[in-house]
């Protein structure tokens, strides 16, 4: 960062001062609370890692320096102030790829639009990544899809289930336009995430006696003893002996 860009040594001392208040705050807020979920105490705790968040991105860019906080991230849901008995429910999903082999994605495209007496000859779609993409997504549930990535050269990210309620169904086609638009946390019943970073966190917690001699987990990975090579055509093609 340029010395034009750093914070000036008075706006960390402002930034520390605002933590300082922001903390009185939160304690005031929880010694006054009214029962386990009070807002208030909710709102000061979402104030004072905010102020803390800035001061540590202040601190670093100034000295280099950071603190020994953890700032929480927006990984955890506010209170539910849904119905009690909801009489409807949206499940929303997020899936996160790599696209990692190309080839191997376009190979399965290919066998799609083969398969589609319906297309147009000479279509192509296929050629192209993000044609065979949408020839893929087409073809096949996204839940199949998350079960095969590998088979499509896909490689998983993060991924997130939410289930959210209300009062009533919404009718068809009411928010096809903006699907996710107006999504409020405050009515999600629940959520599901996956992500390398809790495999990472279990790593590090894990029992020793659980990994192989190399470090690996005990039990074979099946995934790569299934797993196809392809030729240069993309195509996949037969495992070799010594494999």
């Amino acid at each position: 960062m340029s010395d034009a860009a750093q914070p000036t040594a008075a706006e960390v001392r402002a930034a520390a001062e605002a933590v300082k208040t922001a903390l009185d705050r939160h304690l005031a807020a929880v010694e006054r609370r009214s029962g386990e979920e009070d807002p208030a105490v909710y709102d000061a705790f979402n104030e004072l890692a905010a102020a803390a968040e800035a001061y540590d991105e202040l601190l670093y860019d100034r000295y280099d320096e950071v603190t020994p906080f953890e700032i929480p991230g927006e990984d955890t849901l506010p209170p539910y102030t849904g119905p009690e008995e909801p009489s409807a429910l949206s499940v929303l999903i997020r899936r996160d790829y790599a696209v990692a082999e190309p080839q191997r994605l376009m190979a399965q495209a290919r066998r799609v639009e083969a398969a589609d007496e319906d297309a147009p000859p000479g279509a192509g779609a296929s050629g192209t990544v993000h044609g065979a993409l949408g020839l893929l997504f087409g073809e096949f549930e996204p839940d199949e899809i998350a079960s095969r990535h590998k088979e499509f050269g896909l490689e998983e990210g993060d991924s997130t289930l939410w289930v959210t309620a209300a009062d009533e169904s919404a009718e068809p086609g009411e928010w096809l336009e903006a699907p996710f638009e107006q999504v409020d946390p405050e009515r999600v019943v629940c959520r599901f995430d996956v992500s390398a970073v809790f495999d990472e966190e279990f790593d590090d917690d894990g029992d020793e006696e659980d990994e192989g001699e190399d470090g690996e987990a005990g039990l074979p990975d099946l995934d790569e003893d299934l797993d196809t090579d392809l030729d240069e055509d993309g195509e996949p093609a037969r495992l070799e002996a010594d494999r």
